[in-house]
C-alpha cells in the first residue's frame, strides 16, 4: 500500500520500520522536532533519520495545522495514513483524506488508558496486562473503531521499562497484520465501548513525587513505574531530594506516622506508609536503593545510618 506516516520517538520509528520491512510504499513522513521534555528524551529513536535513510520526504511539525503540510499530503496521495505516538490531535482533513483513513497504533488496550503514558499509568493501577491497539482515527483522541489488539502480561516485579520493551516488540507485527487485513478487504472494525474508556494526561515531575499517605503497595508500584530511564519517584530527606530506585513492600506490619524512617528489614530500610499507618495494620515501603541529586546511588542501609528521620513530599 502507498502510505503516509505520522509518528515520533521509538514508537514511530518501529512503525516506520515495519512499513519498510513489509514492502509498503512510504510516500511521506511527518514527525515532531526533538523535545526537551523529560519523557520525550527517552526512547527517542529518530523517525526523521530513518525516513531520510530510505529517501522518503520528511516534514517536521509540532502541530499539523498548516496549508503546506496538507498540500504535501494530498500530493503524496496515500491510500492510508499510519500514525504512532503523534503527540497532538490530527484534524479531519488529514485523517479522512486517504481512501482507507488513518490507522493509529496506541500502546494500551483501548478503550482503557487513552491519552499519554499509558504503560506507566497502567502499572501504577496494578493492571495485569498491557498491550497495543490498532484503531481507526476519528475526531476523539484514541476513540475510533478497533481493528487489532495484542496483549502481554504484567508480572509482579515488572517495571515500566520492562513493559516498554515488551510492548514495543508488538508494534511491527500489529502494523503488518493490520495493513494486510485492510489491503485484503478482511478488516473487521469493532466500536469501542465508551463506558469503559479512560483518558490520562502527560506525566510531569509532580507525578513522580511520593505521597507517604499512599499504601506501601501503591508507592512500590510508583517506584517500578518510574524506573530508569524514566524520572524516578522522589521524596525529601533533611531538605534534600532523594530518588527511590529499588523498593518492595515490607514483610512486617508497622505502625506510626507516614514517612517515618523506621527500622531495618533484610537488605533495606522500612519507611512507614499509608493514611491508616497509625493502626499498625499496614505494611511499610522497604527501600533498598536510592539516588541523590548528584547522581550517586546508595544502599538504603548505608544512607540511613540512624533511624527516626522523616521523608517528606517537599523540602
Amino acid at each position: 500500500m502507498r502510505v503516509a506516516m505520522f509518528g515520533h520517538q521509538t514508537w514511530g520509528y518501529r512503525t516506520l520500520q515495519a512499513l519498510f520491512d513489509a514492502g509498503h510504499e512510504v510516500a511521506l513522513v511527518v514527525t515532531h522536532p526533538r523535545s526537551d521534555h523529560a519523557y520525550e528524551r527517552i526512547w527517542d529513536d529518530s523517525v526523521a533519520e530513518l525516513a531520510e535513510k530510505h529517501g522518503v520526504p520528511v516534514l517536521l511539525r509540532r502541530r499539523p495545522n498548516d496549508p503546506e503540510l496538507l498540500s504535501a499530503l494530498r500530493d503524496a496521495s496515500p491510500e492510508i495514513v499510519v500514525a504512532n505516538n503523534w503527540r497532538t490531535w490530527l484534524p479531519p482533513e488529514i485523517f479522512r483524506l486517504p481512501p482507507h483513513g488513518t490507522l493509529n497504533i496506541h500502546d494500551s488496550l483501548l478503550p482503557a488508558y487513552a491519552g499519554f503514558s499509558p504503560l506507566i499509568w497502567a502499572l501504577l493501577n496494578g493492571e495485569r496486562q498491557v498491550g497495543v491497539t490498532a484503531h481507526r482515527m476519528d475526531e476523539t483522541l484514541d476513540a475510533g473503531d478497533i481493528l487489532l489488539q495484542r496483549a502481554v502480561p504484567v508480572g509482579p516485579r515488572d517495571t515500566a521499562t520492562d513493559l516498554f520493551h515488551r510492548t514495543v516488540e508488538l508494534i511491527g507485527p500489529v502494523v503488518r497484520e493490520s495493513l494486510d487485513l485492510i489491503a485484503s478487504g478482511r478488516a473487521v472494525w469493532l466500536p469501542q465501548d465508551r463506558t469503559r474508556a479512560t483518558f490520562f494526561h502527560k506525566r510531569s515531575e509532580e507525578d513522580s513525587r511520593i505521597d507517604w499517605s499512599w499504601p506501601a503497595e501503591d508507592i512500590e508500584r510508583l517506584v517500578r513505574a518510574q524506573s530508569d530511564p524514566y524520572p524516578n519517584a522522589f521524596t525529601h530527606h533533611r531538605g534534600e531530594r532523594i530518588r527511590i530506585v529499588a523498593a518492595s513492600v515490607s514483610e512486617g506490619r508497622y505502625g506510626g506516622t507516614p514517612g517515618r524512617v523506621f527500622i531495618r528489614e533484610g537488605d533495606g530500610v522500612v519507611v512507614v506508609a499509608g493514611a491508616e499507618a497509625r493502626t499498625g495494620r499496614g505494611r511499610g515501603l522497604l527501600v533498598r536503593r536510592l539516588r541523590t541529586d548528584d547522581g550517586t546511588e546508595h544502599r538504603a542501609t548505608d544512607y540511613f545510618r540512624a533511624m527516626g528521620d522523616y521523608l517528606t513530599a517537599r523540602p
